[in-house]
Formats: C-alpha cells, structure tokens, sequence
C-alpha cells in the first residue's frame, strides 16, 4: 500500500464528503470498544472489590460452627443444641494430623470500648496465637498476640482499623494506650488495618483481639468455644477432610455425622471456588457483548464502504483510466476502512478511560469500600487500537474488491 500525503489527503475528502453516514457508521465501532473497555475495566474492578473481602484470609479453611440437631440420634430427640468445647480442639489436633492448624475462638459481641471521650461499638474475639494463620492480620502499629500473651494470660489487645480510627481519631501510635471494654481494662499492644470483610463473629475493622484463656474468664465461658477454625497443609482439600471432622466431633456430642444442621461447617475454599466460577462467565460475558457489538460496528462499515464505492463508480473508473493500479485503488479503499474504524474506536477508548476513572473515584469516595482499580492497562489499549486496525482491514476487503473490479469503459457507460 502506498502511504503519501496525497493518500491521506483523498481518504479525508472521502470522510468529509461523507461525514453524516461516517459518523453513523463510526458510532457503531465507537460504541463497541467502549462497552468492551468499559465492561473490562469494570469487571476487574469489581472483582478486586470482592477479593478484598477474603483479604489475608486462608484460602483453604475449615471453620466449625455448632447448631441445632436436625435428625434423632442414639436416643437423643432432634432439635437438641450441643456446644463445642476445648477438647474438640484437642481431639482433632490429635487425630488428624492433616490440618496444619487447629484453633479455637470465643466471640463476644454488642461491647463498647472506651478510651478517653471517644467510644466505639465492637465485637471481642479471644484467639489463641496462631489464629493469624487463618486471618493473616496486617499490622499498622505494634505487634499481633503471641504465646507469652496467652500463657500468662495478659490483658493486653490488638484493635481492628475502625476502632483504631474512632478511639483515636487524631491519629499516631496507641500501643501501650488502655482502653475500656464493659468492665475490663486492656493495654492496646497492636493495629489490624486488614479490610477483609468476613465475618467471623464481626469484622476484623470493628474487633478487640484478646487472649483465649483471658476471655474464657472474662465472659465465664469455661471450656466452651464458638468456633473452630481449621487450615490444612497445602495440597489437601478441605472438602475433603469434612466427613471425618464430622465423625470426630459427632461421637463426643452424640449426633448423626450425616447431619450437616448440627454442625455447619464453612469452606472457604468453595467460596473461592465460587467467586472464580461467577467471574469466568462475567468475563465470557463481557468478550461475547463487546465483540459482539464491535462485530456488527465493522459490518456497518463495510457496508457503508460498498455502498460509498457504488457511488463513486465513475471517480474511480476515471482514476484506472489516467493510470491508477488496482493496488491504488486497493490501498485507498482499506485506508479509509482503516481510518474509520480507528478513529471511532479511538473516542471509544478514551472515553472508557474518562468514564471507569469516574467510576473509581466515585467508589473511593465512600471509605468503607475496599480500594480497586477500575482502569484498563495501557496494552490492553494498545490490543484495542491494533485489533481496530485489523477489523478495518476485514471491512475494507470486499468493498476492495468490488472497486479493482470496475472496468474504465463501463464506469464511463454508467456515468
């Protein structure tokens, strides 16, 4: 093809003669990147939103929760409540050497924590040191719980962010600071800036993390827990292991292992699974809408293009008479094709970009909601400027076609 100034020059022409049916067809194209942009950049904003809710958190855990029996068992009637106790812990600690961690938790929730004139609503959650195996906290200031903390039974806590944020509004360090929580007197020794919404028994943003053996005291919980938290070695699925967890903890309390009510047990790693699946057939979707309309942008530019080159029947006849070769004809019907669906597609990409960057700010805006990036990367538009360019090719090529076709004699006939 030949690219000269004079080239450009007719291509323009072309466009401006036509510019009313240029701007018709463009929109086509302009509207079809635009959706496909706009809906990538969209989606892997709301997936980063999403992600950010299992943030630190295990990717294959176990989390055991007590119910109500839902089946008779060995003389017991349905519908009893059992608890789970320290023993449980114990027990599957020793039993299955499987799972790489085992810990137990005792929520409290509905307290108010007190420092100076600044209160907060909070949850209170007794852990033992190695919960952070399960929900890995990231530490602003100071340091998590370790084992001195639980051994010697230490009123000492680690405060999530949003607590952190209305006890001290002005910012700074607060370790070694005592807050209040109900009657009790715990020295702030770490802050949880982790933004995973999971609840186990609250969030982590709104919780006061203290030792299990202290809380056990503190609230007159005895050897009972609310939850198990479970994590296996790598490789092994948790899914898997459920059915002899159940068996374990079903023989101390007595009820049918095959009653899933009496004891629920929440797998993150089908949450995830979950989460992949929804965002694969978003993304199916997303290609198959945007393509699809970039499709029907391209063939309403190659019929524009055919349509264009019937009008211009003589033109070009008069051009193959004083020596044009089918190779020039060739090269300017594609150029504009070219030029066309580039230049739509162009404002197409620029305004995705304008609108997700609106929609990010707008997102960020409201500070409960998990940062994530709305925007497409550069080469996902430079693929979209080199794809317009390939799909200006494919639309031009029939309209090409015809025009090489036409002989000088008859172009003079028709005229």
């Amino acid at each position: 093809m030949r690219f000269d100034i004079d080239s450009f020059r007719e291509i323009a022409d072309s466009l401006v003669r036509n510019k009313s049916r240029s701007l018709l067809t463009g929109f086509g194209v302009f509207w079809g990147i635009f959706m496909l942009l706009f809906l990538m950049g969209g989606g892997q904003g709301l997936k980063q939103m999403i992600y950010s809710n299992f943030e630190g958190f295990a990717t294959n855990t176990g989390i055991l929760v007590s119910s109500q029996t839902s089946q008779p068992w060995k003389g017991f009637q349905e519908g009893r409540y059992w608890r789970l106790s320290y023993t449980d812990v114990e027990r599957l600690r020793r039993m299955m050497p499987e799972l790489e961690t085992v810990t137990p938790v005792i929520n409290t929730g509905g307290l108010e924590a007190v420092f100076g004139q600044n209160t907060s609503s909070v949850s209170v959650r007794g852990v033992l040191a190695n919960y952070l195996k399960i929900e890995e906290p990231r530490i602003k200031y100071g340091r998590y719980l370790n084992e001195t903390d639980i051994l010697q039974e230490r009123k000492v806590c680690v405060i999530g962010k949003r607590v952190y944020n209305e006890l001290f509004p002005d910012g700074g360090d607060p370790c070694g600071s005592f807050i209040r929580v109900g009657p009790v007197y715990y020295q702030v020794v770490g802050v949880d800036f982790s933004s995973g919404n999971i609840s186990i028994g609250g969030r982590a943003s709104q919780s006061v993390f203290i030792p299990l053996p202290l809380a056990q005291k503190v609230y007159n919980r005895g050897q009972n827990v609310d939850l198990i938290c479970t994590a296996a070695y790598s490789g092994i699925r948790i899914s898997e292991l459920e059915p002899r967890m159940r068996q374990i903890i079903s023989q101390q309390h007595f009820f049918d292992p095959k009653d899933k009510q009496a004891m629920v047990i929440i797998n993150t790693e089908q949450m995830f699974a979950l989460v992949d699946n929804l965002f694969k057939g978003v993304n199916f979707l997303i290609w198959l809408v945007g393509l699809g309309t970039i499709l029907a942008g391209v063939i309403g530019v190659s019929n524009i293009m055919m349509v264009t080159v019937k009008e211009r029947t003589t033109e070009i006849g008069i051009r193959r008479a004083i020596g044009a070769t089918p190779r020039d004809i060739l090269s300017q019907i594609i150029l504009e094709s070219i030029a066309l669906t580039l230049v739509a597609g162009s404002f197409g990409i620029v305004f995705a970009v304008q609108l997700l960057r609106l929609t990010e700010t707008v997102v960020r805006m409201n500070p409960d909601n998990p940062a994530a990036s709305f925007q497409i990367g550069f080469w996902v538009a430079v693929a979209a400027a080199l794809l317009l360019t390939a799909l200006g090719v494919v639309a031009g090529l029939a309209p090409a076609s015809r025009a090489m076709a036409i002989k000088p004699v008859d172009a003079m006939r028709d005229e």
